[in-house]
């Protein structure tokens, strides 16, 4: 069966994205799947063993499921990354926000030595939490070419936005002991992709769904998701929580998730003229994703990173600004902005940099300096929540909240 398989899919990254969620619909896609990455754990394993294994788990099942015909080729490693580059079918990433611009170079050269012996158009589906991904890649890639070179990616390279749905938290030590690679994740698994995006044909590829116009799905991801999860994660660090699924099982901050979905929902479907109701579906089902105790989700994994995740277009100060866009009140999107900005755990220097910042300088300077944010209606709102989450329990935030909100 293995000498059947000629497609081949590279997957830029071999974390727990690329791993647990791109290698998986490939992997079931029929591809053999070449993983580039720089640990040597990965590196070792995964060309000895050609394969690993993953977890599907949920509150009432486990599953475990095992990946094969997969190898490793080493970041550093430029002109192997290159050949690979040049003979394959589709490509992907997964690597982090931070760390997309240095392999930009390593891309370009693989695309350049494609061109010398083939004119198959070749997609990249871009799996990384950036707005815009695609124009910040098309823009670093300027860089890489000559004039005519740069039109002619423009015209062969799709750069394909996906918006990266499925839950894939850091494996425990428990898990890890058992294979160094292992991978847990929750059952969803679909991939929504920019269907106007791709050059020449779009791939078969299991769950892959093709969708236009595609920025919808990238803010739903951030102003939905990622907002809500952020949210779920800073309220449930103040509680002292270590898991997610901790969180939830707290009615009030469950309440609150709630309607902070309620006011993202309400905007992006007044933005985008979509179902209110297929968007409230998807935000009860998110609720219900959160509270899953076999995936293990930790409050410190969610909540890490404020820097990024209060900058002014991220999860919440993005999800904020759309609802402000859209005349809908995000008095609850507020109460998880306060929260993120009291939110610290030692080992994470952006959450100390940020709960210092706004304690310092207060919660006005702190959201100007971190999310370039300024508005006389919702700072103000977020500065008294921000002193309320600290001495008050939440159903009195709650209540408060109601009021301000509902109050004519």
């Amino acid at each position: 069966m293995q000498g059947l398989l000629k497609k081949k899919a590279i997957q830029y990254g071999a974390g727990n994205i690329g791993r647990g969620f791109i290698g998986q619909l490939y992997h079931q896609s029929g591809y053999e799947v070449a993983f580039i990455d720089v640990l040597p754990v990965v590196l070792e394993t995964l060309n000895k063993d050609h394969k690993y294994p993953i977890n599907i788990v949920s509150d009432t099942d486990k599953k475990e499921i095992i990946i094969d015909n997969v190898r490793a080729i080493d970041g550093k490693d430029v002109d192997a990354i290159a050949e690979e580059i040049a003979t394959c079918d589709i490509m992907s990433t997964a690597i982090g926000v931070r760390v997309l611009p240095y392999i930009i170079p390593n891309i370009a050269k693989g695309i350049k030595r494609r061109w010398e012996i083939t004119d198959k158009p070749l997609n990249i589906i871009i799996c990384e939490n950036l707005l815009g991904a695609d124009e910040f890649i098309r823009e670093k890639m300027k860089d890489q070419f000559t004039e005519e070179e740069y039109k002619k990616f423009l015209n062969t390279v799709g750069l394909v936005e996906a918006s990266i749905g499925r839950m894939v938290p850091a494996p425990s030590e428990e898990d890890k002991a058992k294979h160094p690679l292992i991978v847990n994740v929750e059952p969803y698994c679909e991939l929504p992709v920019d269907k106007a995006a791709f050059k020449g044909e779009i791939p078969n590829i299991v769950n892959l769904k093709p969708f236009a116009p595609f920025e919808f799905f990238i803010k739903r991801k951030l102003f939905v998701h990622n907002m809500s999860h952020a949210t779920c994660a800073y309220l449930g660090g103040l509680k002292g929580y270590t898991y997610t699924y901790e969180s939830m099982a707290n009615s009030d901050i469950k309440l609150i998730c709630k309607w902070a979905l309620d006011e993202s929902t309400e905007a992006l479907s007044k933005e985008y003229d979509y179902p209110l109701s297929e968007l409230m579906f998807h935000a009860n089902e998110l609720l219900f994703r959160f509270a899953n105790h076999r995936l293990g989700d930790t409050v410190a994994r969610v909540g890490k990173d404020p820097l990024r995740k209060l900058s002014e277009n991220d999860r919440l100060i993005g999800a904020l600004k759309c609802c402000v866009k859209n005349n809908v009140d995000p008095t609850f999107i507020c109460i998880g902005i306060a929260a993120g900005l009291l939110f610290r755990q030692e080992d994470d220097e952006a959450s100390i940099t940020v709960s210092n910042l706004a304690k310092e300088k207060g919660v006005k300077a702190a959201l100007k300096e971190i999310s370039n944010f300024e508005c006389d209606t919702c700072v103000p709102k977020i500065e008294k929540f921000y002193e309320m989450l600290k001495e008050k329990p939440l159903n009195e935030i709650i209540a408060y909240a109601q009021t301000i909100k509902y109050s004519v």
